[in-house]
């Protein structure tokens, strides 16, 4: 499947419109107090540990959505938007995008 954060695919045009598609990774309370526990891994200002576990919210994040608009017949997911919250001590990635087919 092809996910991009541009509106088109670089020769393909797009057949049909299945709708927005969303993934969602919320990292607990807990991981943030592992991670600042390995504070030890902080070269220059950066954590190894808390940019690992970043990175695995936004891959599940990506996974989600793209595993819904395979859902809905999708061939690719354009116009893809990544967030990230902080909501109670949590922090949440969200990827979204608009699921459509590829001619």
């Amino acid at each position: 499947m092809i996910v991009t954060t541009t509106p088109s695919v670089e020769g393909r045009s797009i057949t049909a419109y299945r709708g927005i598609v969303t993934g969602e990774a919320i990292l607990g309370a807990n991981i943030f107090r592992d991670l600042f526990a390995g504070i030890r891994d902080i070269v220059g200002g950066r954590s190894a540990a808390y940019e690992e576990e970043l990175g695995k919210a936004r891959r599940t994040a990506l996974a989600e959505m793209e595993e819904r608009a395979a859902e809905l017949g999708a061939t690719a997911v354009v116009g893809v938007d990544l967030d990230y919250e902080v909501i109670n001590n949590m922090l949440m990635v969200s990827a979204s995008g608009t699921a459509v087919v590829l001619a």
